[in-house]
């Protein structure tokens, strides 16, 4: 294991994408990996693409990732990919609609399964980004799946958070409220191209841009090439302006992981102490008789297992 890690922080791409194999399937080896890199990590600035299915954000990022090398940076990108139900790996749809920037071996792409975590993030997506980080990418770009509202977990991940918005997908209204008005640092109206997109981006722009928070709103055409570039020089001017703000986000971020661990580890636990307590199951059978409710049942048993 320490020969993988040694091949990746000197940026050996077969190293680097074993690595990620072993913390993408939670291997034994992860925790090692880990923590041979992480005091080496912190240095890389990530960028997440959140919205719903269809708005283009795969095409979007494989349009934005020349203009970012061309701003200096070192880019590599994470598709969290909807999981097969048969393999229970990604679908890889990503690769295909990022084809130009998959193509470039100057860029580390990876398509990692969302294996049902809350919020299409996958949860080993945190330790992938620290050894992309570790192997000296600076710029590590994130899609999310599309998943609704529930996609606002990416926020806690990254350092900024871009909603990507298309036009025709029913009342514009409906789609602003559906679509993760509290988190973005920025929004995008994808497909500018299109009928309907002016109208779109003017309601974006009265209901999220013109709000306290003042977020940047953009109107781009992944397909056509139309204000990409101005798109990625607006990120690398919000990821300088609020350089001297990561200390304190990456420890909120780092609040919100170790919460996330700690509460796993619990659950893990909760539910090996019930499949081993004969109570679990007497109580089971105490609801199927009706002689007690759920929450009388969860109560008990919680100070059963809790004492």
């Amino acid at each position: 294991m320490l020969s993988i890690v040694k091949g990746l922080l000197a940026g050996e791409r077969r190293s680097l994408a074993k690595a990620i194999s072993v913390i993408d399937n939670d291997e034994p080896d992860s925790s090692e990996i880990i923590h041979e890199i992480f005091n080496k990590t912190g240095n890389a600035r990530t960028v997440g693409f959140t919205g719903s299915g269809g708005a283009g954000k795969s095409s979007l990022i494989g349009k934005l990732v020349p203009s970012f090398q061309a701003l200096g940076y070192r880019v590599a990108v994470i598709a969290v990919d909807p999981t097969s139900p048969i393999t229970g790996g990604a679908i890889l749809g990503d690769r295909v609609r990022m084809q130009n920037a998959v193509d470039d071996d100057k860029v580390f792409m990876r398509s990692i399964a969302s294996r049902g975590a809350l919020g299409g993030v996958s949860k080993s997506l945190r330790n992938v980004i620290r050894i992309l980080d570790a192997a000296g990418y600076d710029l590590i770009l994130v899609e999310s799946v599309g998943a609704g509202q529930l996609e606002v977990e990416i926020s806690k991940v990254v350092n900024l958070t871009a909603v990507v918005f298309t036009p025709n997908t029913g009342d514009n209204i409906q789609a602003i409220k559906a679509g993760l008005t509290e988190i973005g640092d920025l929004y995008i109206v994808n497909k500018g191209d299109l009928e309907g997109a002016t109208t779109l981006f003017n309601s974006v722009l009265d209901l999220i841009g013109n709000t306290e928070r003042k977020p940047d709103v953009l109107k781009v055409s992944a397909k056509t090439g139309k204000g990409t570039k101005e798109l990625a020089r607006n990120i690398d001017k919000l990821l300088k302006v609020r350089c001297s703000n990561y200390r304190e986000k990456e420890r909120k971020m780092l609040e919100s992981e170790l919460r996330d661990m700690v509460l796993n580890v619990i659950d893990q636990r909760a539910i090996a102490m019930l499949n081993s307590n004969d109570k679990y199951f007497l109580f089971i059978d105490e609801l199927a008789s009706k002689k007690i409710d759920p929450y009388q049942a969860a109560e008990q048993l919680a100070a059963v297992i809790l004492r």
